[in-house]
């Protein structure tokens, strides 16, 4: 049995907030941005939208990707839904899965949230993978979906120009297809890692149990993001080289067999360096990074879906995603298209 990516989908807010307009929040340019990062452009949920609102949206697309006429019905024959963010509506619960599972009408469902910073989709496709391979459950909604320009600092010229909102998804389902052999599809391995040495490298200081908001306290700012660049960018460059060799290694394949590799999207600098150290070209990457900036754990699925639909992919192709973030977590899913 096999456990094969059948549909996709993503959702972007409508807002869109370019370079040259943090050139005027900050001091930074266009220039300055795009030749440190490779982004251009962001996009920026509304007040009113929240992340399970985000999640909601990539989660009908792939469903009316399916059956546009009745995706009430592929949402009703749901198994699992897993969603990857690390930026809940709330702290703790209820879930972003839940909401996302009432609102679709996935009523049989079991549904839980996963946090692993960026990494948190290829952590949560593995899970589900896993989790349906061990027989019972024969499809899956597997969401990455963060808002966070809630929690960033848009005075800090250092990490406002790297984030942006969005969501993607994509449907998982048990097919009789071969799970090795020259015809084998579906999710074939995952490697998954972290370094908690480095868990204050990226972090969201205030708000939970160790730092709470007091009763009577003033609070200027909201909570938002903090990190040490110059250390995140070194583990992400190592993570994302020794985790593409480790792959290949263990399923004895060579680069001119891999069709795309399709990492996450923080800075293109970090996929330029890994790339040098493997000594691979850069045309072996998908980077969309210009038109979205980094969302987190949502960067790997919309990326996922917006090669799905360039129509460069062919079925048997071999594809890996690689994903590195905060906690510090680390990983990568090869998968056969």
């Amino acid at each position: 049995m096999a456990i094969e990516i059948t549909a996709t989908g993503r959702y972007v807010p409508e807002k869109v907030l370019t370079n040259d307009d943090l050139s005027k929040m900050v001091d930074t340019s266009d220039e300055w941005i795009r030749s440190h990062t490779g982004i251009s452009n962001r996009h920026i949920a509304r007040d009113d939208q929240a992340t399970s609102d985000l999640a909601y949206e990539a989660a009908m697309n792939v469903l009316k990707s399916v059956d546009a006429a009745s995706p009430e019905q592929v949402a009703a024959g749901l198994d699992l839904i897993v969603v990857s963010t690390a930026t809940p509506d709330y702290p703790g619960f209820p879930s972003v899965a839940c909401m996302v599972q009432s609102r679709i009408g996935a009523h049989k469902a079991a549904a839980f949230d996963i946090t692993a910073g960026c990494t948190g989709f290829i952590y949560a496709l593995e899970t589900a993978s896993c989790m349906m391979a061990s027989g019972g459950r024969k499809t899956a909604l597997v969401i990455g979906a963060d808002t966070l320009s809630r929690i960033t600092d848009w005075t800090d010229r250092n990490t406002c120009v790297l984030f942006g909102d969005g969501a993607g998804a994509v449907l998982l389902e048990a097919t009789d297809a071969p799970v090795a052999g020259p015809q084998k599809r579906g999710v074939i391995r995952s490697i998954l890692g972290a370094d908690g040495s480095g868990s204050e490298y990226l972090m969201l200081r205030r708000g939970g149990t160790r730092n709470p908001f007091l009763k009577g306290e003033t609070v200027e700012k909201p909570a938002y993001l903090e990190m040490n660049g110059p250390a995140v960018y070194l583990f992400a460059v190592n993570a994302v080289a020794t985790t593409i060799k480790k792959m290949l290694d263990a399923e004895g394949l060579s680069m001119d067999q891999i069709a795309r590799i399709i990492p996450h999207q923080a800075n293109e600098r970090i996929i330029s360096a890994a790339a040098k150290r493997l000594g691979i070209g850069m045309d072996k990457f998908f980077l969309n990074i210009a038109k979205y900036a980094n969302t987190s754990t949502a960067s790997v699925p919309i990326a996922l879906d917006e090669l799905a639909h360039e129509g460069t992919l062919k079925k048997g192709d071999i594809i890996m995603t690689i994903g590195f973030g905060a906690g510090l977590t680390y990983g990568a899913n090869l998968i056969v298209w």
